[in-house]
């Protein structure tokens, strides 16, 4: 194993590991803090994808690509809570499920009705397809670009909800919004503004995915459940910890299907080797937050209630 290759899987981990937290991000604003269980969420990340290849296709901007997945993400996502979303918030968490099962099925017949079944692919401009050179190592430019997205979300993210009055509304009214309401808060509009707030987030990941992944109808629900698995393991509510499970989601995934592989090979047939690897490292992140729940139910940072 050289030095070159476990710097580019670490590297690959930890982007991967913030595009998951792009996610995650806004999905624990929505599930953690609100109490919504959104499987809709990955089709938000989808829509996204989808006005980044359009917009990029036709202005040959990829600036103008991530701008459009965003405003259409905040669009979608403040409609939606308008119209469905609203009605649902004082309901049993199984008919949320219902709901959004119901979006996630008319997101993905109504792309497939405007784009086909065909993937979609969005190309970058040539200042993002080369790449960096570090000490002798190469990586791609636009893969650091991922990465430097996801940790100013980070920033972001913990500055809105710890730094501003805004935040301290959406933190209080998680908590008690009766209270919050009488005090003058508009809280259908800080629940719809939360909610846009999580689906622009989504849709940005649907972007900054577009160009390493192919973008098509049913993208949203793969990495929809590993984004669960990072909110339990993070912790429920928990931005923070939603970073820090990403990144070591992330890791375990990447590393696992770099590595275990060739651990493997010490042991058994090189096509045994090369087929179970991978799914050994799939199941490695579902046995990671089986053994956090057995040990650490609440997660690995909690959010501390009134304090997200």
């Amino acid at each position: 194993m050289s030095t070159t290759l476990l710097l580019a899987q670490l590297l690959n981990g930890l982007q991967y590991g913030v595009l998951l937290f792009l996610l995650a991000a806004g999905l624990t604003l929505v599930f953690g803090i609100m109490s919504f269980v959104n499987l809709a969420h990955g089709s938000l990340y989808m829509l996204g994808a989808y006005a980044a290849a359009v917009v990029g296709g036709q202005t040959g901007s990829f600036l103008l690509a991530v701008l459009a997945a965003i405003t259409t993400g905040a669009l979608v996502g403040f409609v939606l809570e308008r119209t469905a979303v609203a009605r649902l918030y004082r309901r049993d968490h199984l008919d949320h499920v219902l709901a959004t099962f119901g979006l996630v099925l008319f997101f993905n017949e109504l792309v497939r009705i405007i784009w086909g079944p065909q993937p979609v692919f969005i190309s970058l401009p040539e200042s993002l397809s080369g790449t960096v050179d570090l000490f002798g190592f190469t990586y791609p430019t636009y893969r650091f670009l991922i990465i430097a997205v996801g940790l100013v979300v980070a920033v972001g993210s913990q500055w809105l909800i710890h730094r501003t009055r805004v935040g301290m509304l959406i933190r209080a009214g998680s908590v008690n919004p009766e209270m919050v309401g009488a005090l003058g808060v508009n809280i259908r509009r800080l629940n719809a503004m939360l909610f846009a707030l999580g689906a622009a987030l989504a849709a940005l990941a649907g972007a900054m995915a577009g160009p390493i992944l192919s973008v098509q109808s049913g993208m949203g629900e793969p990495v929809l459940i590993t984004t669960l698995v990072v909110i339990v393991i993070g912790g429920i509510g928990s931005v923070k910890g939603a970073l820090y499970a990403s990144i070591i989601v992330g890791m375990s995934d990447t590393l696992g299907r770099t590595f275990l592989p060739m651990l493997l090979r010490a042991v058994a047939d090189r096509e045994i080797a090369n087929a179970a690897g991978p799914a050994l490292a799939s199941m490695l992140v579902y046995m990671l937050m089986a053994v956090i729940l057995a040990f650490r139910p609440q997660g690995l940072f909690p959010a501390h209630k009134g304090a997200r």
